[in-house]
């Protein structure tokens, strides 16, 4: 006996169902899938590679005597899409010092340098942009009574922080 196998499938035409059976183990269908999931694979683009859609901008501080300057403050509050009071206040938090706003400048007391500043605001990125969930940065602050809480756009989900 050769190698002949009756495997049933069912085909729809319209409302009643049809039962066709295919010899040597394959069935219509399957070799339409199979020709549509390629011409599926087909037209999809070409992976880029793990090229990371969020990336913060890398602070630039210069020092000025006694004080240090961040020059691009306003284009890291606005790639966090996050108040740049909130991120200033919490800059000074994070320093022990006092500094103000200057358009779209920071102006801080006392010398830091650059390392500490980006470590600073990679530490507000965790805490205050991206979702602990899924990991998007695709969040914003929800205050909810005494509470502030991080509302992920993605996925959904809250998760508290805390006073802000």
């Amino acid at each position: 006996m050769n190698n002949l196998f009756l495997i049933p499938s069912r085909i729809s035409d319209g409302g009643d169902e049809a039962i066709t059976f295919a010899h040597n183990g394959e069935c219509e269908m399957e070799k339409d899938y199979k020709t549509m999931l390629g011409r599926a694979y087909s037209k999809l683009p070409e992976d880029k590679g793990s090229a990371d859609r969020f990336t913060v901008p890398r602070a630039d501080v210069r020092q000025v005597g006694r004080r240090s300057v961040i020059v691009n403050f306003g284009e890291i509050a606005e790639t966090l899409r996050r108040d740049p009071d909130h991120l200033m206040k919490f800059i000074l938090n994070e320093t022990a010092t006092r500094g103000t706003l200057d358009g779209g400048r920071a102006v801080l007391q006392g010398k830091f340098n650059a390392e500490t500043i980006r470590n600073i605001v990679e530490i507000y990125t965790n805490r205050y942009v991206i979702c602990p969930v899924c990991g998007r940065p695709d969040t914003h602050m929800v205050k909810d009574r005494r509470l502030t809480f991080l509302q992920c756009d993605a996925c959904g989900a809250r998760s508290s922080i805390g006073k802000a």
